[in-house]
């Protein structure tokens, strides 16, 4: 078995706020996508059977097949859809050690087949705002009116990728993704606010890295 880990950890303060992303592998198994094959994402429970936000899987979804080194991606609902009732929330296999009786129940392996899948990509994680501080106060009057003070807030963005080979019945490995970033709202006369897209971060680093990850 292959084990290896990649770390990129990236900074960046602009016009958009503050931004620090950490993004890392643990690789444990080779490898690869051949002609015709794809991969599907899937959102697996969180906090008390909350899902991964749909938004940030359907952003990973198109991140990941974007561009000329795209790989083929199978809309998620398609593929409940076609193996229902298999990959429901309260049926799906908890781990790699319930492939191999998934896969052998009748039409399940077919069905995979048909739509190329290589690997399952399972999402976990929120964003979450984790601190906040300052004050804003705005008023109007007959001479006018404005916004005065200034405003700050910090969301953290923490999601992991766990991939699986539908191939080989085994876990290939993880991508974690953690982006925190700083907002601010500043205000004299008119709120200038310069936003953090944690969440936009994160889908872009996870999915940059999990392509690298599948193809190598």
């Amino acid at each position: 078995m292959r084990q290896s880990r990649f770390l990129v950890v990236f900074i960046a303060c602009n016009l958009a706020g503050c931004i620090t992303s950490r993004i890392e592998d643990a690789r444990e198994n080779v490898t690869g996508l051949k002609d015709g094959q794809s991969v599907v994402i899937m959102a697996k429970s969180y906090h008390q059977g909350n899902e991964t936000e749909g938004d940030y899987l359907s952003c990973v979804e198109k991140a990941l097949g974007a561009g000329s080194k795209g790989i083929k991606v199978i809309p998620h609902q398609k593929f409940v859809d076609n193996l229902f009732p298999w990959f429901e929330p309260r049926t799906a296999p908890a781990d790699t050690k319930g492939l191999p009786a998934l896969m052998d129940r009748p039409g399940v392996k077919a069905a995979v087949q048909d739509m190329g899948v290589r690997y399952v990509v399972w999402l976990d994680g929120d964003t979450e705002r984790v601190a906040e501080g300052g004050s804003l106060s705005c008023a109007a009057g007959p001479g006018g009116g404005g916004c005065f003070g200034f405003a700050w807030w910090q969301n953290d963005a923490d999601y992991e990728a766990a991939i699986w080979d539908l191939d080989d019945y085994e876990s290939a490995g993880t991508i974690s993704a953690d982006v925190s970033g700083t907002s601010f709202l500043p205000a004299l006369v008119i709120p200038i606010p310069l936003i953090a897209r944690t969440q936009t971060r994160a889908c872009k680093g996870l999915a940059q890295q999990l392509r690298a990850f599948i193809v190598q």
